[in-house]
């Protein structure tokens, strides 16, 4: 699979809480990853993963998590979880309890659900086999017919997934060239994204204001100039100016999910004055989940009063040890507003995407790896020594993908695998990207 995949379709599942949104997730992304209880409110952290059916690909965004926990605020949380779904993704599923049949909180969703021009389809949750006929009563809701499943025994599920990938719009994108590296600006809402693009094309093209989340949707921007040719991809920020700020937060993540996707390489922009904080670990984190290169830039670096190497260096190892395991990437101290090393930040993003593409010769990989193997092997297992015999680099992969092979994978463990990694990238250059290694038998 190359790097040249269209942005990946998103489904929001949408619902009143407690008609079991988690357990639909996990049952589509094939995880464990949100918590199930009989809880109402349960889900807090935002949960997005990826679903695989035959040979289609989307990503899943589970809106529980955006409810505020509290009795008399749901409503109003959860209109704005479906206004949320409705703005960001291809196709919503709006999930009902077909054992309490239709709540007042249903009808409201519907209401909002009715408006929107997304296709919407509705999904009646806890329904076995022999219960279909308590589906009937939500097609007054008047959003077509209700698709019976059970998300706990997976019941049902797979025509839903077959009814999703013919909704799903076919990519209409415009041909965007394919050897052309995609970059993609993302971050915290305020931390410069809009001017660091501006910056870069030289024009006013979006809109700058000192208000988070100004920029609309994603704008790809074709830019060739100074030897560079590459593509742009700026996330959106946010719709309403009348939201209040916290919400700002929340949504920066699922709107940074696509640009993620359709990149090659992620600019990560942090803010000087506010340093590294849980909003750009979540955005870093799902830059790792889709595995692309990343080059991290401090903006806003001409706010800073001192200036010298040394709180440089104390700011960039606060940076890789917030971002660790992987602690690979290039930092770049810049300003959008003054344009300092606004160049130095597509130098290394063009670096990161040779590093992207990087072929290491198996000879030379086996000369360099195998005496350090022997000199420091994987620590035996149950009585048992594992020997690495050989290892060769996988062709035609996303990201640097390396192969050993061992007489007994299965007891080289992740520490070990880092040791392997770490080492690679000594004598190598693949600054800013992921690696993938995988231990197999010989």
């Amino acid at each position: 699979m190359k790097g040249t995949d269209k942005m990946s379709n998103l489904v929001a599942i949408v619902g009143r809480p407690n008609v079991g949104k988690s357990t639909l997730f996990n049952r589509l992304t094939q995880t464990r990853h949100a918590i199930v209880s009989d809880e109402a409110g349960t889900t807090r952290d935002r949960q997005y993963g990826k679903c695989e059916w035959g040979k289609n690909e989307f990503s899943v965004v589970d809106t529980g998590g955006w409810v505020v926990n509290s009795d008399d605020i749901f409503e109003e949380e959860i209109r704005k979880q479906v206004q949320l779904a409705t703005d960001e993704s291809d196709v919503i599923l709006f999930l009902v309890d077909g054992h309490n049949g239709v709540t007042d909180l249903d009808e409201a969703v519907a209401g909002i659900l009715r408006r929107t021009k997304k296709p919407v389809i509705l999904v009646c949750n806890k329904v076995d086999n022999n219960e279909v006929y308590l589906a009937a009563e939500f097609y007054a809701l008047g959003l077509g017919d209700p698709q019976c499943i059970s998300a706990a025994t997976g019941s049902g599920t797979g025509d839903l997934l077959d009814l999703i990938i013919n909704t799903l719009p076919k990519n209409s994108e415009e041909a965007h060239e394919e050897n052309i590296p995609r970059f993609a600006v993302v971050g915290r809402p305020n931390a410069g994204k809009s001017s660091l693009i501006n910056a870069f094309i030289g024009e006013d093209r979006h809109i700058v204001t000192d208000i988070a989340g100004t920029t609309r949707d994603s704008i790809y921007t074709r830019y060739d100039k100074f030897g560079f040719d590459f593509y742009l991809v700026d996330t959106a920020g946010i719709r309403k100016k009348n939201k209040v700020t916290e919400d700002l937060e929340y949504y920066s993540v699922i709107r940074s999910i696509r640009s993620i996707e359709g990149a090659d390489v992620c600019i990560l922009m942090i803010d000087a004055t506010r340093g590294v904080e849980s909003q750009d670990l979540n955005i870093f984190s799902l830059i790792q989940k889709n595995q692309k290169g990343l080059v991290v830039v401090v903006n806003k670096w001409d706010l800073v009063e001192n200036k010298d190497v040394k709180v440089m260096k104390t700011f960039e190892e606060a940076i890789r040890s917030r971002f660790a395991p992987f602690t690979d990437f290039p930092i770049v101290f810049a300003s959008a507003l003054t344009k300092q090393r606004i160049f130095k930040v597509l130098e290394e993003a063009k670096e990161v995407y040779k590093a992207r593409t990087n072929r290491v010769p198996t000879a030379r990989l086996n000369e360099e790896m195998l005496p350090l193997i022997e000199a420091y092997p994987p620590p035996s297992n149950k009585g048992k020594y594992i020997k690495i015999k050989y290892c060769t680099q996988l062709p035609n992969t996303q990201v640097p993908s390396f192969v050993f092979f061992a007489n007994l994978p299965q007891y080289v463990k992740e520490p070990y695998r880092r040791f392997l990694e770490n080492k690679m990238r000594e004598k190598w250059n693949f600054s800013g990207t992921p690696i993938n290694i995988y231990i197999r038998q010989k």
